[in-house]
């Protein structure tokens, strides 16, 4: 059975179903519109690729031709020129002319409207040039028209390729859940499809197994992994009468789990829905050249059409006035307008990657501008997410190595991540432990072993309780240590205390540095966490964050989202796990830490390759210095246009000056994006 990755059905594998299979993966769908609405995306970017190709392998051809090149064929120039631009205009061309259509209808303009009119300006005269030269001698503008289409569509398809990959969230949400489950059927196990688990079925989950769905332990004793779905760093103690959540690793023992939630109920479908719901109410950016092509282009075709009735009515010759006419629409061509937004973003988004910031299209980018709070997910975005000992303190003669050996080498047989941690920690001191003659781990409290003939126990309060041994001289200073945030293990030889060994869950690098210049650019930062509160704002309180939300689900991490949006504030949501990725879609800009899961990257808008929680500050400064530069951009491309216009309508600018000012602006345009390039991010 395969789940349809578009309504989530479940259908068979069978050589008769529906099937598609894109970059290497076969999916399976349920119905024929699934199947169309899943390939439309390919479909669209594999046409931008034809039309792109086709673009660039005419137009470059015309523009050496045009300036560089004037061979003896045996058709002129000119005719020649006219077959290469031809197909570009009208066939590669031919989605421009659909979106202008689409805004006449809307009673709008958009950037169609202007490069449908501006390139057929270009097309029409030149055309007018090679067919009727004893009318109009000169001026041919076919590359102009040919390469305008190519760039535009250029971008166009890059923007395609990057959204394309935010509809693989879903997807990889959908792969965490496992395909099969051990169902307990009279005393029998019976591996199953996962689809076909039923509230109230008994399921055994063994060590390395993931958790197929939510349930309560009926037996058993593990330590389970829940950072993905919680993020909760250190895996979670699990006995009789514990939830279990579907998506979730088994780290150590075998547990027997009745089901209580299973197929669209689980907590790991409901993430999946979270997601979907975020990203589909998020409506795509309004960009600024489309916002001035609506009151630009009107303009512009009411100057035109004025121009040539003026000429036409006062001279009773329609040719100068034609000529005026195409020279007005030649300089108001949308050749700088169309560079605006697109060349700052693409040196903008160049400039990002050398730094570790992949980002998403150009909205990313303009969002980033805007963002008034940042919120951060803890574990594993804030903190490395994993156990780590960070202080020894000796109670006795015993020095730190000889504390870490005695521990490490009772803690050998231990699968335990805070087990894993002493002996991680005993290996940085040069300390190797040796197997010890007896071990008993004792579930959720430590463990009991003997090392060299001593008795050795290593575990918290619960377990020296439990073997009458007691802890009252060390009260204060455990309870201090648990203040901070930080899992305590007691270390006894012989009935006798000889050490206490904090682990804690560290700060990333540059965590701290982040959060302050974030706060000193005028931007509010908060803590959201699955966490509980006291380790919470131990971590805050190093962090310098004032705002900490602490034992958060997912779906109250979107919630908590929506909320300060609702408050009017641009939220930008910095995470890396399962449990992140409805606040990630959901935030105005989702920015995922690139070692996280694939789902968290997907999400995103913005990834930080190179896991320097810096490049949030940087993705930040980039976006705002890229939108300077667009809306540069854009006060030189309309300076030219507003400025030559008038001089064109009154027939002192014929066509070839219009091209070359047009040029010109195209120049200044490229070259103000590219000073980005110097932009110092850190």
């Amino acid at each position: 059975m395969a789940k349809d990755p578009v309504c989530g059905m479940f259908v068979e594998e069978t050589e008769e179903a529906l099937k598609a299979t894109v970059r290497g993966r076969t999916y399976y769908f349920c119905s024929e519109t699934c199947l169309k609405t899943f390939l439309m995306p390919e479909v669209e970017v594999r046409n931008l690729k034809r039309m792109s190709v086709l673009s660039f392998a005419l137009g470059i051809p015309a523009l050496i031709l045009t300036w560089f090149l004037n061979p003896s064929l045996p058709i002129p120039n000119s005719l020649l020129l006219f077959f290469l631009a031809t197909p570009v205009q009208f066939v590669a061309g031919w989605s421009f002319y659909k979106g202008m259509w689409h805004a006449i209808r809307a009673k709008s303009a958009n950037m169609d409207t202007l490069i449908a009119i501006g390139t057929s300006a270009a097309w029409f005269y030149s055309t007018l040039v090679t067919f009727m030269p004893s009318v109009f001698p000169e001026g041919l503008y076919y590359e102009v028209s040919a390469l305008i289409i190519a760039f535009v569509l250029l971008g166009r398809l890059l923007e395609h390729v990057v959204r394309r990959k935010a509809s693989d969230a879903v997807r990889k949400l959908m792969e965490l859940q496992p395909t099969t489950a051990r169902v307990i059927q009279d005393g029998v196990e019976t591996i199953v499809p996962v689809e076909k688990v039923k509230v109230g079925d008994l399921l055994l989950v063994k060590p390395g197994e993931k958790i197929p769905i939510d349930g309560v332990v009926v037996d058993g004793h593990s330590a389970v992994d829940e950072k993905v779905i919680t993020g909760e760093s250190i895996p979670v103690e699990k006995e009789s009468g514990s939830e279990v959540i579907g998506g979730t690793m088994n780290k150590s023992g075998i547990l027997l789990v009745r089901a209580t939630k299973v197929g669209a109920d689980t907590t790991l479908s409901q993430i999946v829905r979270l997601v979907e719901e975020a990203q589909a109410a998020q409506a795509p950016i309004e960009r600024l050249a489309d916002r001035a092509a609506s009151y630009f282009v009107p303009a512009v075709m009411s100057i035109s059409i004025a121009t040539f009735l003026t000429w036409y009515l006062l001279f009773g010759n329609p040719l100068p006035g034609l000529t005026a006419f195409i020279a007005v629409l030649i300089i108001a061509c949308p050749c700088a307008l169309g560079l605006a937004t697109p060349a700052a973003i693409v040196v903008g988004v160049g400039k990002g990657a050398e730094n570790g910031i992949l980002i998403k299209g150009g909205e990313n980018l303009e969002k980033a501008y805007k963002i008034t709070t940042v919120v951060f997910d803890k574990t594993g975005t804030l903190t490395k997410g994993e156990p780590t000992v960070t202080g020894i303190i000796p109670l006795d003669e015993m020095n730190e190595k000889e504390i870490m050996r005695v521990a490490a080498s009772a803690e050998f047989g231990s699968e335990h991540p805070l087990g894993e941690a002493v002996i991680k920690k005993a290996k940085e001191l040069g300390v190797e432990p040796v197997r010890p003659e007896n071990f008993e781990a004792v579930p959720g409290k430590g463990v009991v072993a003997t090392v060299k003939g001593k008795r050795v126990v290593i575990g918290n309060r619960k377990l020296f309780f439990s073997m009458g041994l007691g802890l009252s001289e060390l009260e204060e200073t455990l309870r201090g240590l648990e203040q901070e945030g930080k899992t305590v293990l007691i270390v006894s030889v012989d009935e006798r205390p000889v050490a206490l060994i904090s682990v804690e869950d560290v700060l990333k690098e540059h965590a701290a540095e982040t959060v302050s210049q974030l706060k000193s650019m005028g931007l509010e930062v908060i803590m959201l966490t699955g966490d509980n509160e006291r380790t919470a704002k131990a971590i805050a309180k190093q962090l310098g964050i004032e705002h900490v939300v602490a034992e958060v689900l997912p779906s109250e991490k979107l919630e908590i989202i929506k909320k300060l949006q609702a408050e009017g504030k641009i939220v930008a949501m910095v995470g890396d796990g399962v449990n992140d990725a409805p606040a990630l879609a959901q935030a105005d800009v989702g920015i995922a830490i690139g070692s996280g899961t694939d789902v968290a990257v997907e999400t995103g808008g913005i990834v930080l390759i190179k896991e320097d929680l810096r490049n949030v500050v940087a993705a930040i400064r980039l976006s705002r210095s890229t939108m300077r530069k667009i809306k540069q951009n854009l006060f030189w491309a309309f300076a030219y246009n507003t400025t030559l216009i008038p001089v064109a309508a009154m027939g002192y600018l014929n066509p070839i000056l219009a091209g070359i000012a047009m040029a010109l602006s195209s120049v200044s345009v490229v070259t103000n994006s590219l000073t980005l390039k110097r932009l110092k991010l850190r």
